[in-house]
């Protein structure tokens, strides 16, 4: 693909369209540097906004993603050109991050260029929003059914061990004061805002959607947070929210989020991901006995005893299923499924009967029971689009669990078909090319249009039906590489080990350890290393330890991660071992990072029910299911964790892969084209000297 041509920031006269114009006082504004690849991307965003072609853009970390896509979005709507644009961020964080930090930025300047500054603001899922009911109703009595006195002692670290009920309480306490207070001045009670409270401090004051009474039924209804929040929405031209709401409302009817003509989604990497997981769900025994225990109260005993014995039922089938993907509805576990739903069923029954006369915390236990329901009459279905597997989980034992085969379907229809998307994110080129993740939401190859002009009709048809119903209407769509500001063969090099043994299920090698501690010992420390599994990083961190007595090795689990990370950004010679949480959750510049060691090809576990059915629907198709699903998977995750490494123009280092098959194996060639372009080396000699003459270079500094 040729790209378009390109003018520079400096060279952005009056006469020059208003994103660059914007984009131009917004790096001015923070004292930015000029990035030729900020200014391609706001070029095409501008262009698929205006076009309504679908974009997936790959902007390479440093790039300044966020006034990339901003500046054009916000010209649009002050220019009138779009009436409202959603950005969706992957986590609440980066969401803060944004509203925080880049959007005031990118707001001053658009209003100096167009005379206008468009409101913003941040849209959240309902929990993150205090409930005036659940607050004001002192904390239903269900409360003590969810939680025993163990529990208590656990929710604050300062609590006396004797009074587990007073720091609770007490914590409950300042937030219904915080709350009345937000309402006293018509705040949103934004649990990012709140007083300093535990999980479950805060589930006594919010609600889950489920159990909502709805504005119309709530005694508070006309102070809602949640409505008052969508108002804000509704009142806004930029509306930022996260993956799992925009999952929701695609999943909802397009009821949780405003209007919109356009959706900026940052992170797309992990779309498909956060979309599998908002249309997830879980059933265990413990949680009928929670919500049996709730409803109790308002049954008639043999409603109540049968709604409680159905989680006994399912124990007893859960007990005797594999580890495994279920597939039989005759099975053991199917017909536990159909006993719980039935035993729902009753129950909702007589908990509605009294139709809108029943009492409020009536209708929440009626709430939370047909979510029981729900869950079960659809794992005893067993459709053909969904995977249900056994888990178990250490502290709570084994429970079902439930996930569309694919969201490809929705996403296409629902989120792609009745507006402009854009996606971006460092990593969206698998293999060199976008087709994968294209495929991931629902974008066919053969609808990739790299023309230079398109007009799309993302409008209702005449007759009123949404066109976003019909799956085969065309979705025309461009991938672009804008690449990055790093020279990554200069700053970066990856070294193969190809002449370790490949990686065995009996964990690591020996010669792999020895490997791994002669590049920490080169490296000075410095080390992030990035394991497949827990017992690796441990076993690796033990060996290392041993064999460097005088380097500082951290491991996650030794201490929480976030002070493991702390310690890891503070103290330059500390190394720090970990699993999948660190391949994407690090941002380490400068000489503390200068090595990433990964032990082995990140394939999905063949004990991932999920995955592996997905790769089986493809081979059924007559796809290659290990391609389009493992290696895809591999691929991310491989960018991800190799992009630790660079993430300053300064900054220099070695990423060292300790499997051989990402040189040897045929599949290599598509993993190692998802990688930035390191100079490669598949010599040790080679690798050590160079992170010797780093150690030497920084201690010079």
């Amino acid at each position: 693909m040729v790209a378009e041509p390109t003018t520079k920031l400096s060279e952005a006269g009056p006469q020059s369209p208003g994103h660059r114009r914007a984009l131009e006082a917004a790096v001015s504004g923070i004292a930015g540097q000029e990035r030729p690849g900020q200014v391609e991307m706001a070029d095409a965003i501008a262009q698929a906004i205006d076009s309504g072609r679908h974009l997936l853009v790959q902007a390479g970390t440093g790039t300044g993603k966020s006034l990339g896509y901003l500046a054009p979005a916000l010209v649009a709507v002050a220019e009138g050109s779009a009436d409202r644009i959603v950005v969706a961020t992957a986590t609440l964080a980066l969401q803060s991050q944004l509203a925080d930090n880049d959007i005031p930025a990118a707001l001053a300047a658009v209003e100096k260029v167009t005379g206008k500054r468009p409101r913003h603001a941040v849209l959240k899922g309902r929990t993150n929003y205090a409930c005036l009911y659940r607050a004001r109703s002192g904390g239903a009595d269900d409360q003590a059914a969810l939680f025993g006195v163990d529990d208590l002692a656990a929710t604050l670290p300062s609590a006396g061990a004797g009074e587990p009920d007073s720091a609770l309480g007490a914590e409950v306490l300042r937030l219904r004061e915080w709350i009345e207070e937000e309402d006293g001045r018509t705040g949103l009670a934004d649990r990012d805002s709140a007083p300093s409270h535990s999980e479950r401090g805060w589930q006594q004051v919010s609600i889950p959607v489920r159990e909502c009474l709805g504005p119309q039924r709530c005694p508070y209804g006309d102070a809602c947070f949640v409505e008052r929040s969508r108002d804000v929405a509704r009142a806004a031209d930029l509306v930022v929210t996260n993956h799992a709401l925009l999952a929701i409302n695609a999943m909802h009817g397009e009821t949780a989020l405003p209007e919109h003509d356009a959706v900026i989604i940052d992170e797309a990497h992990e779309l498909v991901s956060r979309v599998t997981g908002a249309a997830s769900s879980e059933l265990s025994p413990q949680a009928i006995e929670r919500v049996g225990r709730r409803a109790a109260s308002y049954l008639e005993d043999e409603v109540a005893l049968d709604l409680l014995e159905s989680a006994d039922t399912l124990r007893a089938a859960l007990d005797a299923s594999p580890l495994d993907r279920i597939e039989d509805p005759d099975s053991a576990f199917g017909q536990a499924c159909a006993v719980v739903r039935t035993a729902a069923r009753r129950a909702v029954s007589e908990l509605t009967s009294g139709g809108e006369k029943t009492d409020p915390d009536q209708r929440q236990a009626a709430a939370v029971v047909k979510e029981i329901f729900d869950i079960a009459e659809r794992m005893a279905a067993m459709s053909q689009h969904d995977v249900i597997w056994v888990t178990e989980r250490e502290r709570t034992g084994r429970e079902a669990c439930v996930a569309p085969l694919t969201v490809s379907g929705l996403m296409r229809a629902s989120i792609f078909g009745a507006r402009t998307v854009v996606l971006t994110s460092a990593t969206l080129k698998l293999g060199g090319d976008f087709n994968a993740v294209a495929a991931s939401v629902g974008l066919r190859p053969d609808e990739r249009d790299e023309s230079a002009i398109v007009e799309v009709d993302h409008d209702t048809d005449d007759d009123g039906d949404d066109e976003k119903a019909d799956p085969n209407r065309p979705q025309p769509w461009r991938g672009l590489d804008v690449g990055s500001p790093f020279d990554y063969p200069r700053q970066g090099i990856l070294y193969i080990a190809t002449d370790l043994p490949p990686p065995g299920r009996d964990g690591l090698s020996e010669a792999t350890l020895k490997e791994i501690a002669e590049l920490v010992w080169a490296a000075g420390g410095r080390t992030l290393g990035l394991f497949s599994s827990r017992r690796a990083a441990e076993a690796a961190a033990t060996y290392v330890r041993k064999q460097l007595p005088k380097q500082t090795i951290l491991c996650q689990g030794d201490a929480q991660l976030t002070e493991l990370k702390r310690r890891f950004v503070a103290e330059e010679e500390v190394s720090l071992f970990g699993t999948l949480s660190l391949w994407q959750g690090v941002d380490v510049p400068g000489s503390t990072c200068t090595q990433v060691i990964i032990d082995r090809i990140p394939f999905p576990r063949p004990d991932d029910p999920l995955l592996m059915a997905r790769q089986r629907s493809v081979a059924e198709a007559g796809g290659n299911g290990f391609m389009a699903v493992a290696a895809t998977h591999a691929a991310l995750l491989l960018a991800q964790g190799t992009g630790r490494l660079i993430r300053r123009l300064s900054d220099r280092g070695l990423v060292a892969i300790l499997d051989p098959r990402l040189a040897t194996a045929r599949y290599g060639s598509y993993l190692r084209a998802s990688l930035p372009p390191f100079w490669p080396t598949r010599d040790r000699e080679v690798a050590v000297q160079a992170l010797r003459r780093l150690v030497e270079r920084a201690e010079q500094a």
